[in-house]
């Protein structure tokens, strides 16, 4: 047999032993006795000395082309091995991160969200306008013009989270002198006096919007929550005005079966101020758990605007007079839909929310 066929023969045993293996450890035992000393392409290297010295050339260039070729068969079938193994792999360690609902369910607006918007279409459709502010504010706005200055005792009623900014913060605004502090907003009062700086009376709107206090999270507090608050301004309004808005608001929420009262309160940017209640909507005034056997609901507080609130904001308290209210959307949220756990809203468990 001449030196070709060996070499021929080698070759195509080397690759057919290749293509015979079914897994990178047998191909991996497998490289020794196809590339090492002891291999039959290896020992025919040996060899090349008893070839004559006019053929050493093209015998060296087909051997060469013969190991060229099992290697590139050992490179294919190990790349096709690698590629297995990482199909495995990722099909093992696959994460299926994607939720699974049913095709018949779709997304909907929050319960908060449901309750705000539903708030505000019986405002407007009172002749409301909506009004919105920044959550980010100055101790002007949040307090000081509401007639609650730095030594005020009523500023215990709000624990207030102050923003560091880096370095103080000094911004001038009026006749209230300069607010050196920047906080995230109590109430939504301050969205009030904006309003009143920038428009002139008659003046109706609500002002909905996330507040912020450093409360401790429980069954009816969160640090994060939601407030509606309202503001109306013009000639000859009255605490009488106050009283008829509230029991029309109820009665076009509730429901006709649900009343609203005031009961004489204090604070310190309305006077005379009032607690707004509500009758129980879980036992419409008979008296329950929920109410206490009283058969009412505090819903929030009210008042008529005052005197200095309205001269902090350039408003003449001689000529106009105004009324304000404002209560909680997330307990309001609670009363309407049977709630108990304030916190159940806010833990984005799919099947508490889905059901609103």
């Amino acid at each position: 047999m001449s030196v070709y066929d060996q070499i021929a023969q080698a070759r195509s045993s080397a690759i057919g032993e290749i293509e015979q293996v079914d897994d990178m450890e047998s191909l991996t035992a497998l490289e020794p006795m196809l590339f090492g000393k002891k291999s039959t392409l290896g020992s025919l290297k040996r060899l090349m000395s008893e070839v004559d010295e006019a053929e050493r050339a093209e015998v060296g260039q087909a051997l060469n082309q013969a190991q060229t070729d099992v290697r590139d068969a050992h490179t294919a079938i190990k790349e096709r091995f690698i590629a297995q193994n990482r199909r495995f792999q990722l099909e093992t360690e696959r994460l299926d991160l994607t939720e699974s609902l049913a095709a018949n369910k779709r997304g909907h607006l929050h319960l908060v969200t449901q309750t705000m918007e539903r708030l505000e279409d019986v405002f407007v459709g009172m002749g409301f306008t909506v009004s919105e502010g920044p959550q980010a504010e100055t101790d002007w706005y949040n307090f000081e013009a509401l007639n609650l200055p730095a030594a005020h005792p009523a500023r215990s009623m709000f624990d207030t989270l102050y923003l560091d900014l880096g370095e103080r913060t000094e911004i001038g605004d009026g006749e209230g002198g300069e607010a050196t502090n920047i906080l995230l907003r109590t109430h939504t009062s301050p969205v009030q006096i904006r309003v009143m700086e920038s428009s002139p009376p008659p003046i109706y709107t609500v002002c909905p919007g996330r507040v912020f206090r450093r409360d401790t999270a429980d069954a009816s507090h969160m640090p994060v929550f939601h407030q509606i608050e309202g503001l109306v301004v013009d000639h000859g309004i009255s605490l009488t005005d106050l009283a008829g808005t509230l029991n029309e608001f109820t009665a076009a929420y509730f429901g006709g079966a649900i009343r609203s009262r005031l009961r004489p309160s204090y604070f310190p940017f309305t006077e005379p101020s009032a607690e707004f209640d509500i009758t129980c909507v879980i036992c419409e005034g008979d008296g329950c758990q929920t109410c206490q056997r009283t058969g009412w609901i505090e819903l929030g507080g009210c008042g008529m605007v005052h005197p200095n609130v309205l001269a902090n904001c350039g408003i003449d308290s001689e000529e106009w007079t105004g009324f304000a209210f404002g209560f909680g959307i997330d307990r309001l949220a609670l009363m309407r839909y049977g709630i108990k756990d304030l916190r159940d809203m806010y833990t984005n468990d799919v099947r508490f929310l889905e059901q609103f």
